[in-house]
């Protein structure tokens, strides 16, 4: 969970900066300004502006990793689960969003700088996660076998920019657009199309159980 008290404010107030308008634009006397204190005090919660970025980091992927073990918890198949898995990837945009779009425009800045390694191990956990689903289902005959680690990356990539097109005030919902990525990713690897059935019904038990697993980790 985020951090509280002024460490908390520092870093959510980093986090919409970054969001808004990108880490390199970002800055400790904006934030400092902004929050009626000094610029010292930012350095003795953080110390660096790039180690303020891997706590955003690490604090988005803690909250990732808890709601896709409540996902696959409570979700019975590995087709199920890998719906719910999908439904939370495009939820992200509305709940959690600042958080989202600082992670996702600064993700390539993640990928090698040491003070990341940690937030790098999680992002690697959740990807096995993901795997370990494809896995299971090509086991139990629910989907047809496929390269998983390439399937894997196609699933994140196409989550990974949906910051930079989908509008949380435009006429198409986050579930709504999880629907469709479910009906995208599934259709191509269930071996029956019938497994399809209620999985992408916005309002449907798959759906909900994912919005009720953010929510208990979020409190959104």
């Amino acid at each position: 969970m985020p951090p509280k008290g002024r460490a908390g404010d520092i870093l959510a107030t980093f986090t919409r900066c970054v969001a808004e308008r990108g880490y390199d634009a970002t800055n400790f006397s904006d934030i400092a300004g902004e929050l009626g204190m000094s610029k010292g005090t930012i350095v003795h919660h953080f110390g660096t502006k790039d180690r303020l970025l891997a706590a955003l980091h690490e604090s988005y992927m803690r909250r990732r990793l808890a709601e896709a073990a409540l996902i696959r918890e409570r979700l019975a198949t590995p087709t199920r689960q890998l719906a719910g898995l999908l439904y939370a990837f495009v939820l992200y945009q509305v709940v959690d969003r600042e958080a989202t779009v600082a992670f996702q425009r600064e993700v390539v800045r993640l990928a090698d700088h040491e003070t990341m390694a940690q937030g790098r191990r999680m992002r690697a956990e959740y990807l096995d996660l993901v795997r370990a689903t494809l896995f299971e289902g090509i086991a139990s005959g629910e989907f047809r076998s496929c390269d998983v680690e390439v399937q894997s990356l196609l699933i994140f990539g196409s989550a990974q920019w949906a910051w930079t097109w989908f509008d949380p005030e435009g006429p198409v919902s986050a579930e709504q657009v999880g629907a469709q990525l479910v009906d995208l990713v599934l259709g191509g690897l269930l071996t029956r199309r019938t497994r399809l059935s209620g999985l992408t019904e916005v309002d449907g038990k798959v759906a909900q159980a994912v919005r009720q697993s953010i929510a208990d980790i979020t409190g959104s």
